[in-house]
């Protein structure tokens, strides 16, 4: 299949709003360093969450060099002005109060963590920055203003929508006693409150709850306990290095029951603490390694140019940051030069093309009344298989081919 160039794609858009671009745009001199456009990058890039973290500042690297390489936005290159907020809440705040007041980016793509990006949401909305969450699911995150009136957008799957995901499959396969294994972070508490809310949708009620601090290096006494409670399935809520904690509790106990889990669970930590005891365990994904996807392909060779880690941290991370990038750069376009707060909320609520990005065709991702770009129709159930991920019901890699846009 033939891609068109991202040159080609830049030079229609700005034709199609009739904005004047610079001649052999492709071939542009660099841009006076004063002329450059900085967006603010703010993730977990040490600590627990470093996987998802550091997969996102590639993704958006690649995203940012092939703007660049032809010339940026009408000749103006963009810079990533990058802070690792160590998936702490005051250092997520302080990071923000810094790129917003003190740095004055144009914009800001960020967090990992949702308890990072709610203590810093304040920061954006009452300064009409944008801020682009390609990451942290929580509901509360795009539900904390009204949309009309919010500078909040996201490219990650709310948990309202990973939580039904999976109680959906759940009742497919015919299981009713569903054991819940739930950080005690806000993180879980709100993925709590989901689980709750997609059981009771269905009938159902939690066989049992169980709740734990996060940190832990063993879950034995809680994995028994649930075990013991005679529960057919288990979903584990909670980010990646203890999704690998309560694979390998699951598997040291011999409970051979379907474990599920967020996206958390396809997080490379969770592969490595659990010294590979996450094989065969069920994942919500928007995006998975798939070489017969040519866009998927090309920026998986993308992102090895940047990193050799094999598997990647965090496929998904890297993907919809690199796709919030590409979103906001369209943005840019609608906006006609106009890179305020305003200016930039209005171009996304009304972006005029597709853009066929990696996780998805994005066909209107956002509207004046909706800024969550991903829809339920969008999700994959994947799973770990021989130390990747992959999708657990086979005959979707295949469908996967099909354009999901956005319902």
């Amino acid at each position: 299949m033939h891609l068109p160039s991202l040159s080609s794609i830049v030079l229609a858009l700005a034709t199609a709003l009739s904005v004047a671009v610079p001649s052999a745009m492709a071939q542009a001199p660099a841009a006076p360093a004063a002329q450059t456009i900085r967006l603010g990058l703010i993730l977990p890039l040490t600590g627990g969450s470093a996987d998802m973290g550091n997969s996102a500042r590639v993704g958006a690297q690649v995203a940012v060099e092939e703007i660049n390489a032809v010339g940026g936005y009408l000749g103006r290159k963009l810079e990533l002005v990058v802070r690792d907020d160590q998936a702490n809440n005051d250092m997520g705040l302080a990071h923000a109060e810094e790129l917003v007041l003190k740095e004055k980016v144009t914009a800001t793509i960020g967090f990992c963590n949702t308890g990072v990006a709610m203590k810093a949401l304040d920061v954006f909305q009452n300064n009409q920055h944008l801020l682009i969450v390609p990451c942290a699911t929580g509901t509360a995150i795009t539900a904390k203003f009204p949309a009309a009136e919010s500078f909040i957008f996201r490219t990650s799957a709310r948990d309202q929508l990973q939580s039904r995901f999976l109680v959906d499959d759940i009742v497919k396969r015919g299981l009713k006693k569903v054991a819940l294994l739930v950080d005690s972070t806000g993180y879980g508490d709100g993925g709590l409150r989901d689980l709750e809310a997609a059981l009771k949708a269905e009938g159902l009620t939690p066989h049992i709850v169980v709740r734990f601090k996060v940190g832990v290096k063993t879950l034995a006494d809680e994995m028994k306990q649930l075990k013991d409670s005679g529960a057919d399935a288990l979903i584990g809520w909670t980010v990646g290095p203890e999704q690998g904690v309560i694979s390998a509790a699951r598997t040291a106990a011999g409970w051979n029951v379907p474990q599920y889990g967020p996206w958390g669970l396809s997080h490379g930590s969770a592969f490595d603490v659990s010294k590979g005891a996450v094989e065969g365990a069920l994942m919500v994904q928007t995006v998975l390694p798939n070489p017969f996807m040519e866009r998927n392909s090309a920026f998986l060779r993308g992102y090895a140019r940047f990193s050799k880690e094999r598997p990647i941290g965090s496929m998904m991370s890297a993907a919809q940051t690199y796709d919030s990038v590409h979103l906001l750069l369209r943005a840019m376009f609608v906006s006609r030069g106009d890179l305020s707060g305003k200016g930039l909320k209005n171009g996304l609520e009304n972006l005029r093309e597709p853009y066929r990005g990696v996780v998805t065709t994005y066909d209107k991702p956002f509207s004046n009344a909706d800024h969550d770009a991903i829809s339920a129709n969008m999700l994959w159930l994947g799973t770990w298989r021989g130390g990747e991920r992959t999708y657990a019901y086979k005959e979707d890699a295949s469908r996967a081919t099909v354009i999901r846009r956005k319902e």
